[in-house]
């Protein structure tokens, strides 16, 4: 499942993408109807996971798959996305890390206000004894 349609911009330590796939009626997390809130969580988990794709790739490095291992300080400020008339922005700014797992700041926004932020823990799967027919490489 993709959800994000661009890549805006990035650097070594953030990424902004774009996203209009909130309002599809086949979007795959709409739930009774509706594309609740705490979705945009994972709008902004595949925009870190971009970003590590991304910046592996410019380092020259493989890219292990993460797994999103806790989310802190949650603050959600609508109550669904699907009714968000223009684009979504998922933003993610790498705060620390090292071959283990990384600690991202991250937002979901529509041109006019924040939507959704927090911060992320990803651990990286290899890091978790996954067995190396699964890990994914650029």
């Amino acid at each position: 499942m993709c959800l994000l349609d661009e890549v805006v911009e990035w650097s070594a330590d953030s990424i902004r993408c774009r996203s209009e796939s909130h309002r599809r009626e086949d979007n795959a997390l709409r739930a009774h109807g509706r594309l609740g809130i705490a979705c945009g969580v994972e709008y902004a988990a595949q925009a870190m996971a971009v970003h590590g794709a991304l910046r592996a790739a410019s380092l020259s490095l493989e890219f292990h798959a993460g797994l999103l291992a806790s989310v802190r300080g949650l603050s959600m400020h609508a109550d669904r996305l699907d009714d968000i008339a223009g684009a979504l922005f998922a933003s993610a700014t790498l705060v620390s890390g090292d071959s283990t797992m990384v600690l991202y700041g991250f937002s979901l926004a529509d041109s006019n206000r924040v939507l959704l932020s927090g911060r992320a823990t990803i651990a990286f799967a290899v890091a978790l004894g996954e067995p190396p027919a699964m890990r994914a490489s650029l």
